[in-house]
């Protein structure tokens, strides 16, 4: 039931720095200010916070993560919170995406790939949903809400809302579902579909997945509305109206589909006669053939494939003009919380530059209208344009967030648990190598892990090999290792059969390693992206999770980027310090249970630590699933997708990459054994 007021479910009270941090967002947000910046250490409870916020100002509020598997997080994060409350899901609903492009060079078309996740596509109009039903709404989205998106006022009055009692004829209504999208099928009742059997109507809205409207005519009036169970048919609730809302956001009324054929033809005529005075036949030939194809499909069924590039007629924008994006469903002056800010923001700048690049290709040669450039992101200006206060969230807020902030930077480096950042040493590194070797050695006697980045590949592999040498237990850990032997290095590192992992851009954010307690940077006088002042605070942060942590920076001087990262982590340490001393707290070294690995829950072992053959390990992966034959194991892959697609769909990322990489080893098993099995 919407209450229109958020209401947050917390089994505990801010305390540390979070009271403060709270208290300064809500009050300059409410003394009009746009931007406001959030520099929250890892492990500080900057979600908690930002959920106070959000109660407190009671506005519709959208939260921007820079991936999916971080909006996911938030997302579950933010339910728990607001359970009575809309929190929604609006991130891309494309599994899998290849745009449509074309290289001049090698005259090569590459047409629009794609696989959509249909339960991602159901979460994404539940929330454009929520937000022309309720006020009480948070939408936590990734960067595709500032792509382009239909109309917010087609969407809306084309809603189909019906009542008991009502005067309106079984064809008639019929005739609305498909007019906003919806189409028949009295076989299988699916999302987006209906089914008619004699006067009863059921049809599964965009919005759901398992609960159906049932609509029942006596004669031309509307005698019943219930909601029933899709699978059993089952009467759930009985209602009195209902509102249906559109099976796409790229709707149009039938009345105007002549005015935008009629403006989409003339469109035409006008590049076509620019094609030919340039002597650009192909060209000209292409996109008449195409667009005509489109408009004939539009004219008919009302959509056409990539009905996007045409998104400018059906909108009504001007030429130039942005497109309606997610911000144009939420109410003015609602507030906006960028997660990871110094990520997010440039993403944020950056998608609009790309995306035109690609398709000012196509228009060039003939493959669409110049139309087609308009159905795009948001550029910079116009996503801050069209937001209202801003929060930027941070550990290390980037350019941007520290030139428009100041001086709204709140801080939050108190952790729960009492943990204080670690302590940095400076080592000259023209001895790094060996003065490393001994820190090492003294890390493995205690029984400790510890962590190295490189500048490059080549010094990771050689630094490997020659303390593999010298007796050290190390690994190292490359870009080109598949997800399921990634996970087993850090489990292997966790649990001690190795204890240094050597890698180049392993120590950023999401490495969550309890028991390190040495962190080493080479070469960190070396600036550049991978040695910036914000990189080496991530990378500091790694050793934060251990009250013995330590980070080491090796370089022959103390470059900018090394200082502002000592200064900033000794100031954290002074204020946790004092903090854990006036309240008489002990810092902890986080506990974190270590879950079993894919290998040990179906008894595999690493080919390269026996001496078994390929043939003789994918006989264990069969032996495990008890698979007998080839038909058996080609049902097991075609299982195992499933369930990796329907993880995908209830937003469970690391499950689903997992799947992945069990389909992959069930593949091998397959290629290794042949006709073996």
């Amino acid at each position: 039931m919407a209450t229109n007021t958020f209401e947050l479910h917390a089994p505990f009270e801010p305390k540390g720095d979070q009271p403060q941090a709270i208290e300064s967002l809500c009050s300059s947000i409410e003394e009009g200010n746009k931007h406001q910046a959030l520099r929250g250490v890892t492990g500080s409870g900057k979600t908690f916070t930002m959920a106070h916020v959000i109660a407190h100002l009671n506005r519709p509020t959208l939260v921007i993560a820079p991936n999916k598997t971080l909006a996911a997080q938030l997302f579950s994060e933010l339910r728990e919170f607001f359970p009575s409350n809309a929190v929604g899901f609006f991130i891309s609903y494309y599994d899998y995406y290849q745009p449509e492009a074309y290289i001049p060079g090698s005259d090569t078309y590459i047409a629009k790939d794609s696989s959509i996740n249909d339960d991602i596509d159901k979460m994404r109009h539940e929330a454009t949903q929520s937000l022309f039903e309720r006020k009480d709404v948070i939408i936590v989205a990734s960067v595709s809400c500032i792509y382009g998106l239909g109309s917010p006022d087609s969407y809306a009055n084309l809603v189909v809302n019906i009542e008991v009692g009502q005067e309106l004829g079984r064809n008639q209504f019929l005739r609305s579902l498909v007019g906003i999208q919806y189409t028949r099928n009295d076989t299988a009742l699916e999302r987006g579909k209906f089914r008619v059997r004699g006067d009863v109507v059921d049809l599964l809205p965009s919005h759901e997945r398992s609960q159906a409207i049932r609509v029942e005519f006596f004669g031309d009036d509307i005698d019943r509305i219930t909601l029933i169970d899709s699978l059993t048919g089952r009467t759930n609730q009985t209602l009195s109206s209902v509102s249906i809302y559109p099976n796409s956001h790229y709707v149009t009324e039938r009345k105007q589909t002549k005015a935008i054929v009629d403006e989409i033809l003339t469109d035409l005529g006008l590049r076509l006669r620019f094609l030919k005075q340039e002597g650009k036949l192909v060209e000209y030939q292409r996109l008449e053939q195409r667009t005509m194809h489109d408009v004939e499909l539009f004219e008919q069924l009302g959509f056409c494939p990539g009905i996007e590039n045409y998104s400018r007629y059906l909108t009504g924008k001007a030429e130039g003009e942005p497109p309606p994006t997610l911000l144009d469903y939420f109410p003015k002056n609602f507030l906006t919380i960028v997660d990871e800010s110094h990520i997010t923001m440039p993403q944020i700048g950056g998608m609009f530059r790309g995306d035109r690049a690609r398709k000012q290709t196509l228009v060039d040669y003939g493959f669409r209208l110049p139309s087609a450039l308009d159905n795009r992101p948001l550029n910079f200006d116009e996503f801050i344009e069209r937001t209202g206060p801003i929060i930027h969230v941070s550990a290390t807020p980037g350019k941007f967030d520290l030139e428009v902030c100041p001086p709204r930077v709140f801080e939050q480096i108190i952790r729960p648990t009492g943990l204080i950042d670690p302590e940095i040493t400076v080592v000259a590194a023209n001895d790094q190598v060996h003065d490393l070797l001994n820190r090492l050695q003294e890390v493995e006697k205690k029984g400790g892990r510890a962590l190295v980045t490189t500048l490059t590949k080549r010094m990771a592999e050689d630094l490997t090999k020659f303390y593999d040498e010298k007796g050290l237990k190390v690994r190292y850990l490359h870009a080109d290792i598949e997800s399921i032997e990634r996970a087993d290095l850090l489990r292997d590192l966790r649990q001690g059969v190795y204890q240094v992992l050597i890698g180049i851009n392993l120590l950023r954010e999401g490495l969550d390693l309890p028991e390190v307690e040495l962190v080493a940077v080479m070469d960190a006088d070396k600036e550049g992206f991978l040695r910036s002042a914000t990189s080496l605070i991530q990378m500091v942060g790694r050793a934060a999770r251990n009250q013995e942590g330590k980070v080491i920076f090796y370089g022959d001087r103390v470059s900018k980027a090394m200082s502002e990262c000592i200064d900033e982590t000794n100031r954290r340490r002074g204020i946790q310090i004092a903090y854990n001393k006036k309240h008489g707290i002990s810092p902890q070294t986080i506990k974190k249970a270590l879950a079993p690995g894919l290998r040990e829950i179906y008894g595999l072992t690493k080919p390269e630590d026996t001496d078994v053959s390929p043939p003789q390990v994918a006989s264990k992966v069969l032996e495990h699933f008890n698979i007998n034959s080839t038909k058996d194991l080609d049902q097991l892959i075609q299982k195992k997708t499933k369930q990796m697609k329907k993880a995908a769909g209830e937003l469970e990322f690391e499950k689903a990459a997992a799947l992945r990489d069990e389909i992959q080893q069930l593949k091998s098993a397959m290629l290794s054994l042949g006709d073996h099995l």
